[in-house]
């Protein structure tokens, strides 16, 4: 007897411990996007074919009340089944001598959706009696209420309430009327009544019925019965939201465990700029490109305000529409000069008006050309990244160096830029790396924010972008530019033209201040446009998912207009960045060229960051004698220093004269010397200059076909083209050149030196290193 009843004990134990999953429900669910009210964007179905979502976080009182009016009245009583209920269906049943009433209870219920809706027969009931007493020890009653609510069947391949309520209402459970929510609360107990077209009478009179009860029971007043009762069946189910649905396939990919995604996303902007997309995208196919995106963020907070990740989708044809460009890494054509020009001020190497040379060049093979295929001469800074000159910011890549730049890329979050310097080499600057919208958008946020920090609050890591409301914004990466750098950049930019494009941006007014940038990658493949304010950064990518180009496809004529017209769509700005002149300090440079004074120079005062090291004294200035008349140079060898006059000049390198004196009428070359004064130590130096390598740069050897190292050719430009040079490296004679000045080698690894002296003995010098040799 003992042993029976500790066997009792032993099962009832084990039952009341084990009688329920852990899990009641081991389904799979919908992913959702929502807004950063809780506004649905969109949806995707689940693995089985269902619009499941996941599991409410609580029942409307609407529905609930309407619902245990309905199911259950004695829900809150009872503890999982009803007796009296009970009593009375066996009644029914005995007497009809048929399953009349099942007297199940909510509780009940819940049990037999977990099992998945079992044949109705006795131990299946007994089951479902003794589990839904079990079920009422463990959650409270608003626990049980919210897993029916989420898991009951609403007709068709609808399972859920909030599933319901966007399918036959399109809108949220919360803001469901009376008359919607009652003919929800009725149809889990028939969901084929929902069927269009078929038993809509039989479902308006159960919902009707139900809205009497609750007017009887003075839940309902009778004005609201009456507008209740006059509101008609839902027609066919809506199609849910799908006005983010590239976010959501990139966020179900990077947390597959995620069911209810909370974004940071307004629903507003999201639909205005879904409807500029298609607008946009349809005038783009006429011209044979098929796909677009569009980011904007929160320079504050760094929050995504809207994220389109291609032009919505044709259903006719697939020209892929589905994939999330933001995402994905494309060629990066001119975007990252800001971020080159910003690099090089932190590191003391430029100020925004330092001369850099527009000459012809050559790179070990790599010749790189302006987009107008125009020549300079020399250019500020500030000059050719506003222009985008290609050439300049080669050469400003060449000085800072391929590797020291990439390591600023990847601080400042550049994931996709992985391959070595050496297989990006100076290319790198003009499209040679790729990157996508996400890390470039995110980058020109960084400069904004930085911009606007003042001396109270300055943040130690670049911020990352944040999709969803959960993430942090602070990212591990150190900051590695100064607010006073940043808002020179910034600065910079505000007056951003193509070239080739003269004036067409002014097209594009507005009554904000954009600093802006676009890119292009080679073959018209990518078209970018990035702009910045002290609120937010937008951009914009147009090109096609396949990687084929298009001529006319540039980031001027297709990717700035749908800038700007972001922009318009955007609150206006609180003001543009304020001047942060607690980081800056005042430097005194030459007037001509924008470097230090060696004493032979018109100076003037520019703002540099307060950390710059900034001391190249100018190679542009010096300081000559010329005769009584003012026409001839002299020296004293030649001429009475008493009847000398003494100017300061600037000298630009003989093959950068040539050009810029086209764009500058005021360019005066150095006078001619006196014919007395050819033989004296007149100091030539001016005669002669290296064109390429340039100084302190670092080149790579080329590799030919086979996969022997390759030569790299130095060249010079003399004042005269017969002039005979001799060439030295590393006071190792090379040869003479005349008429064509260049020079073939195969230097290896390590600093270098280049010797070039002409027929006269003036004598120029040059500093370099080859990074990469035979392996």
């Amino acid at each position: 007897m003992g042993g029976i009843l500790l066997l009792f004990i032993t099962f009832a134990l084990w039952w009341y411990f084990y009688s329920l999953p852990p899990t009641l429900f081991a389904t799979t669910h919908s992913h959702l996007l929502l807004d950063r009210d809780g506004k649905l964007l969109s949806a995707h179905i689940a693995a089985d074919g269902q619009w499941r979502f996941p599991e409410l976080e609580s029942v409307p009182e609407k529905f609930a009340t309407a619902l245990i009016q309905f199911e259950d009245k004695r829900f809150r009583q009872h503890s999982g089944v009803d007796f009296l209920a009970l009593a009375r269906a066996t009644y029914d049943n005995l007497r009809e001598q048929r399953v009349v009433s099942g007297a199940s209870t909510l509780s009940m219920q819940v049990i037999r959706l977990s099992r998945g809706n079992p044949p109705r027969t006795l131990p299946e009931k007994a089951v479902e009696l003794l589990r839904a007493w079990r079920l009422e020890s463990r959650y409270s009653k608003d626990d049980i209420l919210k897993r029916y609510a989420s898991h009951a069947p609403f007709g068709g391949n609808v399972v859920g309430l909030e599933a319901a309520a966007w399918r036959y209402f399109a809108r949220s459970p919360e803001q469901l009327s009376w008359a919607e929510s009652a003919m929800l609360a009725v149809l889990p107990n028939n969901p084929a009544l929902i069927h269009p077209g078929r038993n809509r009478e039989r479902l308006l009179a159960k919902r009707n019925r139900l809205l009497g009860l609750l007017l009887a029971q003075n839940v309902l007043s009778k004005l609201e019965y009456d507008l209740a009762i006059a509101e008609p069946l839902p027609e066919a189910p809506h199609l849910l939201p799908r006005l983010a649905p590239h976010l959501l396939d990139t966020l179900a990919a990077q947390h597959p465990d995620g069911q209810r995604f909370r974004t940071t996303l307004d629903a507003g902007l999201q639909q205005q700029l879904n409807t500029l997309a298609q607008r946009s995208g349809e005038q783009l196919a006429l011209e044979g490109v098929q796909n677009l995106a569009i980011l904007v963020l929160d320079n504050r907070t760094f929050a995504v305000k809207a994220y389109v990740g291609n032009r919505p989708m044709d259903t006719r044809r697939e020209q892929g529409h589905a994939i999330d460009m933001i995402q994905r890494p494309r060629s990066s054509g001119s975007t990252l000069k800001p971020l080159l020009f910003a690099d090089m001020i932190e590191q003391g190497l430029i100020v925004p008006d330092s001369l850099v040379a527009d000459v012809p060049v050559n790179y070990s093979g790599f010749t790189p050309q302006n987009y107008n295929r125009h020549y300079h001469g020399a250019v500020s800074a500030r000059e050719a990244l506003a222009r985008s000159l290609n050439i300049p910011m080669v050469n400003m890549l060449s000085v800072r160096g391929v590797e020291p730049f990439l390591m600023q890329l990847r601080q400042l979050g550049f994931s996709h830029v992985q391959r070595s310097a050496r297989d990006y080499g100076l290319s790198l600057i003009l499209g040679g790396a790729e990157t996508s919208l996400w890390d470039l958008s995110v980058a020109y946020a960084n400069l904004a924010n930085r911009a606007a920090q003042d001396q109270q609050h300055q943040q130690t890591f670049w911020q990352q972008g944040r999709m969803l409301q959960i993430q942090p914004a602070n990212s591990p990466r150190i900051a590695t530019l100064s607010t006073a750098t940043a808002w020179l950049t910034l600065d910079s930019l505000l007056e951003v033209a193509r070239p080739g494009d003269d004036g067409y941006w002014e097209k594009f007014s507005s009554s904000r201040k954009v600093a802006w940038k676009t890119g292009t990658s080679y073959g018209q493949r990518d078209a970018w446009a990035i702009g910045t304010t002290p609120d937010y950064t937008v951009g914009v990518w147009v090109g096609n998912a396949d990687g084929v180009g298009r001529a006319g496809l540039t980031g001027t004529q297709s990717a700035a207009p749908i800038l700007f017209n972001t922009f318009s769509l955007l609150p206006a700005n609180r003001g543009w960045f304020q001047r942060p002149d607690w980081q800056m300090s005042e430097m005194e440079v030459c007037r001509d060229d924008g470097y230090l004074s060696n004493g032979a120079c018109d100076t003037k005062t520019v703002s540099v960051p307060l950390s710059s090291h900034f001391a190249r004294i100018t190679p542009y200035h010096q300081r000559i004698h010329l005769d009584a008349t003012g026409q001839w140079r002299v020296t004293s060898e030649c001429e009475a220093v008493a009847n000398m006059q003494t100017r300061n000049w600037f000298v630009l390198p003989p093959d950068q004269a040539d050009y810029y004196q086209q764009f500058h009428a005021d360019y005066q070359p150095l006078p001619p010397w006196r014919a007395d004064c050819q033989g004296s130590d007149s100091g030539q130096g001016e005669a002669l200059s290296v064109v390429y390598p340039q100084d302190n740069t670092q080149i790579y050897l080329p590799r030919e076909l086979d996969g022997k190292l390759g030569e790299t050719v130095f060249r010079a430009v003399p004042t005269h083209p017969e002039t005979l040079l001799y060439w030295h490296l590393d006071n190792q004679f090379l040869g003479t050149t005349q008429t064509f000045h260049q020079q073939a080698v195969q230097p290896a690894a390590g600093k270098h030196r280049l010797v070039v002296v002409d027929e006269a003995g003036n004598r120029v010098q040059t500093d370099f290193e080859v990074l990469i040799t035979a392996h």
